[in-house]
């Protein structure tokens, strides 16, 4: 934003008041100004580059047009024809403090990170190849480096060389979990590049295996002996030449998670040059709580100990997402170490329960648009009171409405209306209510006909409005 930099926010006329408030708390201590110019439209969502063009009367000394997030058509054809740059703004006013530059996310590139995840099938040998393709190419677009083949302990597998030459051709790098000896060398012969784990019961025939072969492995202690027990084992991979990172392996909450936590800063401490990785699932998969938070915290861990490598598992259905959410975590973490910032105000994409902000109407404001109101059309807001209330609003031009709970606001709402709502109507306002209701529950921000924010799982809907236009051909 240039210094003196004067600019024209363009609306409708029941969101001139909010938008002047927004405009005068983002503006102080700013070395820009403001005006706004309301357009012959209710509701901004209604406007478009045509009729911007034909009813904005541009006066001298604008530097730059700012037209509603919703607002169709071509900007550059409108700021060639007003010799004006023009842009579209953010869909919810109450978001443009951030647009303009206050309480902002940085524009950031979260392209680099340091962590790598590995990815586990859990009981690989009993999906089909079909299956088992499709799980691994699921778990590597969602941002997984290696495939892991999780093997079950007592069955052999005699499929796992044809299945890891499969993946191996279609470009995805394949690791073994096993301790079977014969399960290890095929899944070696079919391209495998590491092996889940070594320790002292398989390092006799594990170690020559790996360094002839040239492939990688984990080495792991004996969990009643601790690190110690990893001090020979290190040193035959070491003197046979092995590729080797070390897991102190993270035990389940309850069953000796701190003191295992523990144990990744002694062996960062003791072996400080060496390569490690941590397997995440024990925390993550038994422990019911929504894994994006916990995945986080495990993953800053790993950032801050140097630990390159993360397994995971999506077996739960509270962690079916655990890798996308891994490589979210490992991109903004790589971005905070590397600049020292902290995770906050950069990217919300791991924000799924909440929001960032659940800024939206105070009651006042309510009050002022309800009375401004001349058509029938039903408009939803969400008042947020504070932390542990607030209500649903639904207005038009025969009344204002209030309620916490959705049901009772319907037919409130029905019963004043004096006619029965058409399906479509009813339908929509039930179906608007619904998501206002999950707003009002969980602190979310509501905005008419847009998708509530659920992070990087937010579904982009298209509102009402737009689907009358297509409906009707504009």
């Amino acid at each position: 934003m240039s210094a003196n930099e004067r600019i024209l926010f363009v609306t409708g006329h029941l969101a001139e008041s909010p938008l002047r408030e927004v405009l005068a708390v983002s503006a102080e201590g700013a070395d820009w100004s403001w005006d706004v110019a309301v357009l012959g439209v209710s509701v901004a969502a209604l406007l478009h580059t045509d009729l911007v063009a034909r009813r904005l009367e541009l006066s001298g000394g604008i530097d730059r047009i700012v037209l509603p997030g919703w607002c169709q058509g071509d900007l550059q054809v409108l700021g060639k024809s007003l010799g004006v740059p023009v842009e579209r703004g953010p869909k919810d006013l109450y978001d443009l403090p951030g647009y303009l530059g206050g309480e902002s996310r940085r524009d950031v590139s979260l392209e680099s990170y340091s962590i790598e995840i590995l990815a586990e099938i859990n009981h690989a040998s009993r999906l089909g190849e079909a299956e088992l393709m499709a799980e691994a190419v699921l778990l590597a677009e969602s941002g997984a480096d290696v495939i892991d083949l999780g093997m079950v302990p007592g069955e052999s597998w005699p499929g796992v060389e044809s299945a890891t030459r499969q993946l191996v051709a279609a470009g995805l790098r394949v690791s073994i979990d096993s301790f079977d000896r014969t399960e290890v060398e095929a899944a070696i012969a079919g391209g495998a590049e590491l092996v889940l784990s070594c320790d002292a019961s398989n390092l006799e025939w594990l170690s020559p295996l790996a360094a002839d072969s040239g492939t990688a492995v984990v080495a792991i202690p004996e969990m009643t002996a601790g690190l110690d027990s990893l001090e020979p084992v290190l040193q035959r991979l070491q003197s046979d030449g092995v590729d080797l990172r070390i897991d102190p392996v993270l035990e389940p909450i309850g069953l000796g998670f701190a003191a295992s936590l523990e144990r990744y800063f002694e062996a960062r401490r003791r072996w400080p040059e060496a390569r490690m990785m941590m397997g995440t699932g024990n925390v993550t998969e038994l422990t019911e709580v929504d894994s994006a938070g916990v995945n986080f915290l495990l993953a800053a861990i790993c950032e801050e100990l140097q630990v390159g490598s993360v397994l995971t598992t999506e077996v739960i259905n509270w962690c079916r997402t655990s890798v996308a959410e891994l490589d979210f975590s490992r991109r903004l973490l790589h971005h905070c170490f590397e600049r020292g910032v902290l995770p906050k105000h950069v990217d919300s994409s791991l924000v799924t329960l909440r929001d960032s902000s659940a800024k939206g109407e105070r009651a006042e404001a309510l009050e002022q648009l309800a009375e401004a109101l001349t058509d029938p059309n039903f408009r939803i807001f969400v008042e947020h009171s504070d932390r542990r209330s607030g209500l649903l609003h639904v207005m038009n031009r025969d009344g204002h409405w209030q309620h916490t709970d959705p049901y009772q606001l319907f037919d409130t709402v029905v019963a004043a209306s004096g006619t029965e709502l058409s399906a479509e109507h009813a339908f929509y306002l039930g179906y608007e209510l619904a998501k206002a209701h999950t707003a009002l529950t969980l602190g979310k921000r509501y905005v008419q006909d847009q998708a509530l924010s659920w992070g990087w799982l937010t579904v982009e809907e298209t509102s009402a409005v737009h689907r009358r236009r297509v409906g009707e051909g504009q």
